[in-house]
């Protein structure tokens, strides 16, 4: 950020601080209804805080709350990887303050709950997605739209200039990150590199299989690869992911529609035995169960990271279940948000990881269908809206 900025920015924060905002913001008015509207943002409460939106990635769940696919009330400002800067705080908050450089966290960490007092948990318990109430933590809504209240979704909201979200699903950035493609390390990074390296822990020499080859799942490849899998196998029924899965490390790419046989039995055949590790970015039931049947039956692992759509169930084979196959659900990669998701910028900023690549379109917001077009069309791994 130059000095310039700086000094709009502050000027900025003075100019809004404790008053109602009116700007712009994506309203999905039900299931397949998305508009951009002006909605009233309102002073953040206690323990809440009040983000400026720089940018925010198109993820997959997005789209399956717009669809309906999800449990949601509508009307909600969907969005929840986003980046920007704190434009005011309210009381009690003390780990941003205005003119800080935050990601919003689609789960949070309270560090008071079973969850997040345990060291291997990290699905808070005051998270608002699964079930999604679309509303703060004190039962009420932050914005309005032509005198009816919006409701938000997963906490978040960044699909709109100005968002309220909680402390606790806020994380503070190093100053020096860009923020017009950061937002990307708000999920899709943790959720796809942290699978693999933070929650499977793949092993070097290791044959890895992943379903899906959107920004997720290509985030799996990068941590794969880092991790020295000696063999990534990508299956996916849009092939022009292909190169780009290819370009990050994939050896194999696999479209199940042009087999003749199960992907799962293509699988075996090429490795033999099965995979060590199998991941899931999808989120629909069969290609669960394909994963599952991919792996190794003694020590094979398979992550699920793919949201399956509401009350889908899961039928795996009964008999086979006591080989010695493990079978995990993972959500940002298992990480603790707020204690690690920095650390991934940093990292990020001293050439550890590398984003980029998964960041193959940027348009501003008011192209937001634009951008939706090109996420159905497959002809994108991750388009970020810049505001």
């Amino acid at each position: 950020m130059s000095l310039q900025d700086t000094k709009e920015t502050r000027k900025l924060i003075m100019d809004t601080a404790g008053k109602i905002i009116t700007c712009r913001a994506a309203i999905a008015w039900a299931a397949n209804s998305l508009s951009i509207e002006k909605v009233q943002v309102e002073p953040p409460k206690a323990g809440e805080v009040r983000i400026k939106m720089t940018s925010s990635g198109i993820c997959s769940s997005d789209d399956h709350i717009l669809k309906g696919l999800f449990p949601a009330n509508f009307p909600l400002i969907p969005g929840h990887e986003g980046a920007g800067i704190v434009e005011s705080i309210g009381k009690g908050v003390r780990s941003v303050k205005p003119g800080d450089k935050v990601l919003t966290l689609p789960i949070p960490q309270c560090r008071e709950c079973s969850s997040c007092l345990h060291p291997k948990g990290n699905f808070c318990e005051k998270q608002d997605v699964l079930p999604s109430s679309g509303l703060m933590l004190d039962g009420t809504s932050r914005f309005t739209c032509k005198g009816e209240k919006i409701y938000h979704s997963f906490g978040t909201s960044t699909f709109s200039e100005y968002t309220v979200v909680h402390e606790i699903a806020v994380a503070k950035i190093d100053d020096a990150a860009p923020m017009d493609k950061i937002c990307v390390i708000s999920c899709a990074v943790p959720t796809g590199y942290g699978a693999a390296v933070h929650s499977a822990k793949v092993t070097p020499g290791s044959t890895c299989v992943i379903f899906g080859l959107g920004g997720v799942g290509l985030a799996i490849v990068m941590g794969c690869k880092a991790s020295g899998a000696a063999r990534i196998i990508g299956v996916d029924i849009n092939e022009k992911k292909f190169p780009w899965a290819r370009a990050l490390g994939v050896t194999d790419c696999l479209n199940p529609q042009n087999l003749k046989k199960p992907v799962q039995e293509v699988v075996m055949e090429m490795t033999g035995v099965g995979v060590d590790f199998a991941f899931e970015a999808i989120g629909l039931p069969e290609t669960m169960t394909a994963a599952w049947d991919c792996c190794h039956l003694s020590y094979g692992v398979c992550v699920i990271i793919g949201m399956a759509p509401h009350n889908s169930q899961l039928s795996l084979d009964a008999t086979k279940v006591t080989t010695g196959r493990t079978l995990k659900g993972v959500v940002l990669g298992g990480y603790k948000t707020r204690d690690c998701v920095p650390q991934l910028v940093t990292d990020y900023l001293q050439n550890k990881i590398n984003i980029d690549p998964l960041i193959t379109h940027q348009l501003p917001f008011e192209q937001l269908h634009k951008a939706f077009e090109l996420y159905h069309a497959g002809k994108t791994i991750r388009c970020v809206l810049l505001f």
